[in-house]
């Protein structure tokens, strides 16, 4: 079975077709970084536009990258929640027009738990129960996967995303966005234990807490170079030196990484998973990647760092295992949900 995949939840315009839930035959993102970089964060209006000129032109790509005309597919899914509501509203709607047009059956897809099936696209797919850690700009959860739509939220973020706090850290130190691959890249330099900054616990639960965490540094930042707490964030960049901004780096890096793994010992600890997957954009952080690996007394097969990022790939992957199990939408009746939390998801 080859499904085509479309996500536009925020902003990355994707498309791909997997075969059978494992076989990537294509993987086309066209990406807006660029653009949003000017501003220091998303737009969301501007993402819209942005996905409104690309998604057909992304589309095509997809099926010729994949050698495949659209006879082959035999089905769409489509990013229909969460995220920003103008830029699914454009995904959603070319997917719900193309499977109309082309009589395709229509897969309704959660973005969050997509991303966790970037992984069945390596060699070796996890096994069940699964534990992932799903990191992203957006989203910090911790979740048991008992089967295929068989899922249990353990844990989440209870107010910053750790992408999110990677952003708005980069940005009070001076490092451009995205923050996370700034914050990677100037840590590589930088002394982790520079700076002493709190982790929070969050007391009998498996819930994350990154608001705290950002604040510090802008505390530490600000007495570093000498300032009282009423001194504009905006202004510190200027008043550090080289050697400071990676020290700061390292330091924040170090200290959220540390937060995300033991929070998830403690949960493998007490449910003893088959398999441990991280997911989403900040998967991609290697930081993260070597504490979880030596913490953890499993092997963990990581997503290939291009899946970690929004793409078409892991939403076809759901597609199809989706697919299997439940019935298409009707294309007529496909609403998006840009606030859509897992724990009102799970299909088995």
């Amino acid at each position: 079975m080859k499904i085509l995949g479309i996500e536009s939840s925020c902003d990355e315009t994707a498309a791909s077709v997997v075969e059978d839930g494992r076989v990537l035959l294509s993987n086309v993102v066209n990406s807006q970084i660029d653009i949003h970089k000017l501003y220091g964060g998303v737009v969301p209006e501007v993402a819209a536009r942005s996905h409104i000129e690309v998604i057909n032109p992304v589309i095509n790509q997809a099926l010729t990258d994949a050698n495949l005309t659209w006879d082959d597919i035999d089905g769409i899914a489509v990013t229909y929640a969460p995220g920003l509501i103008g830029s699914l509203l454009v995904g959603t709607l070319a997917a719900r027009t193309l499977a109309i047009l082309k009589n395709k059956p229509l897969y309704p897809i959660h973005h969050v738990e997509a991303h966790v099936y970037a992984n069945f696209l390596n060699e070796t797919p996890p096994e069940f129960p699964m534990l992932a850690l799903i990191v992203s700009g957006g989203h910090t959860q911790l979740v048991l996967f008992r089967g295929h739509g068989d899922f249990e939220l353990l844990g989440q973020t209870r107010d910053d995303a750790v992408g999110e706090a990677f952003d708005k850290v980069a940005k009070m130190i001076g490092l451009p966005y995205p923050g996370g691959p700034s914050i990677a890249k100037a840590a590589l330099v930088g002394d982790p234990h520079a700076y002493k900054l709190p982790k929070a616990k969050m007391s009998g639960s498996y819930d994350f807490s990154f608001s705290g965490l950002k604040t510090a540094v802008l505390r530490a930042v600000q007495r570093e170079v000498g300032v009282d707490i009423s001194f504009p964030s905006h202004d510190l960049p200027a008043l550090l030196g080289d050697v400071q901004r990676a020290n700061f780096a390292a330091s924040f890096q170090y200290t959220a990484v540390e937060t995300l793994v033991d929070v998830t010992q403690r949960a493998y600890q007490e449910y003893s998973p088959k398999s441990v997957v991280i997911a989403g954009g900040v998967a991609a952080n290697q930081e993260l990647r070597k504490s979880l690996s030596k913490r953890l007394p499993i092997h963990i097969d990581y997503a290939p760092i291009e899946l970690c990022t929004d793409n078409g790939a892991m939403i076809a992957t759901l597609g199809y295992y989706y697919a299997s199990k439940k019935e298409p939408i009707d294309p007529y009746k496909l609403e998006v949900i840009p606030s859509l939390s897992m724990t009102k998801t799970a299909w088995a």
